[in-house]
């Protein structure tokens, strides 16, 4: 089985940043593809950047040129740079892995990001 344990959430004030670890262990996939998703208080999950195991990266429009996903795969970690952080960036941070073909996912518990205004 796959477990993935999030860190370095906190509270940080608007235009600030953070990093955000993701460490999973267990068996890992070669073809496994990494991903932060976001929920905050009465909204939908949503993607937040994916990145392949060959390093292609995609990002939600709202996080673009401020968010930079990376891995590191000989230590089964990803990571997720915040950069210029918003209000609306608030919100429980959440690591994925999806193991093709199947698209089956594996979740974290989430870390907290609370960005003051």
């Amino acid at each position: 089985q796959v477990q993935l344990v999030e860190s370095g959430g906190g509270l940080v004030q608007a235009g600030g940043s953070l990093r955000l670890s993701c460490a999973a262990s267990g068996i890992i996939f070669s073809t496994d593809v990494m991903g932060w998703y976001r929920q905050a208080p009465g909204k939908q999950r949503e993607l937040v950047a994916r990145i392949t195991p060959g390093g292609s990266t995609n990002y939600a429009d709202s996080v673009k040129g401020r968010f930079t996903i990376s891995r590191d795969n000989a230590k089964k970690m990803v990571y997720l740079q915040m950069n210029s952080l918003k209000f609306e960036d608030t919100g429980v941070y959440l690591c994925n892995l999806r193991r093709m073909p199947f698209s089956y996912d594996y979740w974290g518990q989430g870390t907290q990001v609370t960005v003051s205004s």
